[in-house]
């Protein structure tokens, strides 16, 4: 049976879907602030950007954005009823102090024992994004990641063991791709979920490391 990947909005859906009601998260860049468009409808989160916002909404309509109002990723949002403006130190303190419930990263790599490399891939001439990525894989209660599976050259992102230079260690909890839902154990991998149509079996082969049911 064939299977389609998760798009990007599905694939934002499913980590919404996961969150639950007056957790206190973090959206990385990229990818990850697309969670804030699909909380499901009465389900209290209240979201935070790491430049100084807590109580942030989902985007604007066309027309309606606000280039001082804006996330970490510079992309415009808008500010819930309640929500509140503070200083960068003020952001970065609610990070490392262990205030938030959950932070959803990007990754270039996830360890099958949740080791997280997202902020380099250690080749030449590449530019290192570190950001505030190491102090909400350790700050936060819970780390998701949000990524595809596989790279363009159909290599897994998911490994047994980091090749990149590391952002934190055992931090990552759950990774959720295209394919796939997998929970991060210190016996290894662990499968929640798989789309339609894509065996276990597959996905051990496309992964290269065993998943436990």
């Amino acid at each position: 049976m064939p299977y389609t990947r998760r798009t990007k909005d599905q694939l934002a859906a499913r980590v919404a879907q996961d969150i639950h009601d007056g957790a206190y998260v973090n959206l990385g860049i990229g990818m990850p602030t697309t969670v804030a468009n699909h909380i499901p409808a009465g389900r209290e989160v209240i979201l935070q950007s790491e430049n100084g916002i807590l109580g942030m909404g989902p985007a604007p309509a066309e027309g309606r954005e606000d280039y001082d109002l804006i996330n970490a990723g510079k992309q415009p949002v808008t500010l819930l009823p309640g929500g509140a403006y503070f200083h960068h130190a003020d952001s970065f303190a609610m990070m490392r102090g262990g205030h938030l419930d959950i932070c959803v990263l990007g990754a270039f790599q996830v360890s099958a024992t949740g080791d997280l490399a997202n902020w380099s891939t250690g080749e030449p001439g590449a530019i290192p994004a570190v950001g505030g990525a190491m102090d909400l894989a350790i700050g936060a209660k819970q780390t998701w990641v949000m990524m595809d599976l596989l790279t363009r050259q159909g290599e897994s992102k998911v490994v047994e063991r980091c090749t990149y230079p590391l952002t934190g260690v055992a931090c990552v909890k759950r990774i959720y791709t295209d394919l796939c839902t997998l929970e991060c154990t210190p016996q290894g991998l662990k499968l929640v979920d798989a789309v339609d149509g894509l065996s276990r079996a597959e996905l051990e082969q496309l992964i290269g490391l065993p998943l436990a049911a």
